[in-house]
């Protein structure tokens, strides 16, 4: 069972009133190469999130559960934790190790500007989803703190489908893949484990999260048609060969976490998770 695209005069009212706040999210800092109106329109791209009946839902539940089990990890949970940060500053610190070199305004200028103008572009299109469906997020519907509690006050009452970390993350993996294809098995990887980290937090559904790549993807190819993107692109791959000319830049490996075996070994450790209780 499917949750249905319908209108309603209340979800309308809501749904004009968070779109103006995020077009004037967006007038400061960056520059974004579309505006809202040229970009994609994801309640028309993507499927309505699952209703809460039906398997798609069950899933959504068990991968809930499974993500709990996932913050007895001491290491995986401080993960969650760093990729829940918001700032530009965090969301491009976690994907420089596998990058290869360190990522700031000041030292990666046209990497940085290109990045900040894509995501600037990009957020743009995850307003009107989550005020169309207004989905409650995991946390709420059961009632259960955050592994992020500091940011469960931000979170509260605010849609949650599709992720926006999500869409961020993955976004960012396939911009860096550009600028630094070498690296793409790494960052990829760490793109997959920051978009889980949501589930993990229970501050998304696994079809959140699964929706919000499609997002970036959706997106990503927008950003393509752009003639300024491509110029920034480019300039930013000739930043990217002057910085890495010296010797000993190695594109990280991926984490033993991501690979396909042990990807499957947790995907099959969820099947047997028990559902209810903390």
């Amino acid at each position: 069972m499917i949750m249905k695209k319908t209108n309603h005069p209340l979800r309308s009212w809501l749904l004009a009133a968070v779109l103006t706040l995020g077009s004037t999210a967006l007038s400061y800092g960056q520059e974004p190469y579309f505006n809202r109106a040229q970009m994609p329109d994801l309640i028309q791209c993507l499927p309505a999130p699952p209703d809460t009946a039906g398997p798609d839902f069950a899933h959504d539940i068990l991968r809930y559960f499974w993500g709990k089990t996932q913050r007895l990890d001491a290491e995986r949970a401080a993960m969650a934790d760093r990729d829940a940060a918001w700032t530009r500053e965090g969301l491009l610190g976690v994907f420089e190790e596998a990058f290869g070199i360190p990522l700031s305004p000041e030292g990666t200028p046209a990497i940085w500007g290109l990045m900040d103008n894509s995501i600037a572009t990009v957020d743009s299109i995850r307003i009107a989803p989550k005020a169309y469906y207004h989905r409650k997020r995991p946390f709420e519907r059961f009632n259960e703190p955050l592994l992020t509690a500091w940011e469960e006050e931000g979170l509260r009452g605010d849609g949650s489908y599709p992720s926006g970390h999500a869409m961020r993350g993955y976004l960012t993996a396939l911009l860096l893949s550009e600028i630094h294809p070498e690296a793409s098995n790494a960052l990829f990887a760490r793109g997959w484990e920051y978009c889980e980290s949501r589930v993990i937090a229970g501050a998304h559904w696994q079809s959140d999260v699964d929706a919000g790549r499609i997002g970036a993807a959706i997106a990503f190819a927008r950003l393509q048609t752009s003639p300024r993107f491509q110029a920034e692109l480019e300039a930013a791959r000739q930043e990217f060969r002057r910085l890495s000319s010296g010797p000993g830049l190695q594109p990280a490996a991926p984490s033993p976490s991501n690979t396909c075996a042990a990807r499957a070994r947790v995907e099959g450790e969820a099947d047997g998770i028990k559902m209810g209780g903390n």
